[in-house]
């Protein structure tokens, strides 16, 4: 089983005429067509709604296409809340989850109706003196059981060890004090396990929420009107395993719903998830030329992406499908390291792969970076971001973001003197162009 790229090495040749690698390439119809099956997954729940976790893909053309598609927007800091206010999200399309939140940041989330999600029972008391004493009428709280999360194949996760969420003593506290402080609406939202990619997590986590839910309002009396599955659904990042299947996910969590909450009179509750991974992931890959090959005690292909452009492979030495454009069918008959230009060892998309012949010039098509990809991307050895390219479903290419220059990379330093001599090098170097 192989992973296949959304373009060929013809259309790229065409694309690099005008945009030059590297560059991040997104698949329209593929984001589309997966937004629509996950909205299909949970439409027996009339209150669905997938909140994008902006923080995955923070470009506005992207959360444009999940927008109408219905999606809203689950933001952590209060940039990505004025993103998503900049593409006309409002009130409870967003939904704020952050965590040791500065009190700015909760003061303008509630200036434009975002429901507001508490890491920490200290929050809420903190967020009320913010917002000159009254909260919103609408509140979210996210749970953390501690422990270790275990599912039929095992354990998944270890949330005790999670700087995340409030305890079960803590939660049933918190959704008291909010009561009284004149809150009519909660949610209840965990997130317990990353990348799974199995059909159970959802559904496990679904059944211990819904049970929570059910508590909650017996104990407090508070109205739980949504319950936040958050993410962990997972991609694939291997070619030989399986992916999630989302209509059986999204059914998994149907029937322990129609077991769970509806004999306990809360057919009515909401269903919210915050997928990032899931939604973007496979849509999204790192397209870079092979530029340099080096044969010392290994065989080195060096690209001129490096990991500022998609930091994984270094930073977790996760693995990401590389497709060699033009050479699908050719053996693999090499083993190489893929490289970028960084002054360190770790700067490596791929180790000890297998992949055909590579000459110089050769596109790789690096997979499954369209979620925390390019948003992870950073400056160290004053390399430059890298630009964003949507593929869209009639085949024409739009720029959604252009690469970086010099002039961004040097527009926060302070002394006019430096930045003047900074200026003349760059006008002398646009001008050798």
């Amino acid at each position: 089983m192989m992973k296949k790229a959304f373009v060929t090495k013809q259309q790229v040749e065409a694309i690099e005429k005008k945009y030059p690698t590297p560059f991040y390439l997104y698949d329209e119809k593929g984001i589309i067509d997966n937004a629509r099956a996950v909205k299909k997954a949970f439409a027996w729940n009339p209150g669905f709604r997938e909140y994008f976790a902006v923080k995955a893909t923070p470009n506005p053309m992207i959360m444009k296409l999940l927008q109408a598609e219905g999606c809203g927007f689950d933001c952590s800091s209060i940039t990505e809340l004025m993103l998503s206010r900049s593409i006309g999200a409002s009130g409870q399309d967003i939904m704020f989850s952050s965590n040791d939140t500065p009190a700015n940041e909760f003061v303008y989330a509630n200036e434009i109706g975002g429901i507001i999600n508490f890491d920490d029972i200290t929050h809420i008391e903190y967020a009320q003196k913010a917002l000159g004493g009254v909260l919103p009428e609408t509140i979210s709280c996210r749970y953390n059981p501690g422990g270790v999360f275990t599912m039929s194949n095992g354990i998944m996760d270890n949330p005790g060890d999670s700087k995340y969420g409030m305890t079960k003593a803590q939660l049933f506290e918190a959704f008291k004090m909010l009561k009284d402080k004149g809150v009519k609406h909660f949610g209840i939202h965990a997130f317990l396990a990353s990348n799974t990619v199995t059909n159970e997590y959802y559904p496990t986590l679904a059944a211990q929420l819904f049970e929570l839910a059910v508590e909650l309002e017996k104990e407090t009396g508070a109205d739980v009107s949504f319950i936040n599955l958050s993410g962990g659904v997972g991609i694939p990042y291997e070619p030989d395993k399986e992916g999630n299947d989302i209509a059986a996910i999204g059914e998994g969590v149907r029937k322990e719903f129609e077991k769970i909450l509806v004999p306990a009179g809360m057919g009515d509750v909401s269903i919210y998830t915050e997928m990032g991974r899931f939604m973007l992931g496979p849509y999204g890959a790192l397209v870079t030329k092979a530029i340099h090959e080096k044969h010392i005690y290994k065989e080195y292909i060096g690209v001129d992406a490096c990991a500022v452009n998609l930091m994984r492979p270094a930073m977790y030495g996760s693995y990401h499908h590389i497709t060699v454009l033009g050479k699908e069918d050719a053996p693999l008959d090499h083993v190489y390291d893929v490289t970028g230009s960084l002054c360190e060892n770790n700067d490596k998309f791929a180790i000890d792969r297998k992949l055909p012949k590579i000459d110089m010039g050769d596109y790789l098509f690096i997979h499954d970076a369209g979620a925390h990809g390019f948003a992870m991307g950073y400056n160290y050895n004053g390399k430059l971001w890298c630009a964003e390219l949507l593929l869209k479903e009639d085949g024409s290419v739009e720029q959604i973001r252009r690469a970086q220059t010099p002039r961004d990379y040097f527009a926060t330093l302070d002394g006019l003197s430096m930045y003047s001599e900074l200026d003349k090098i760059m006008k002398e170097l646009e001008n050798r162009k």
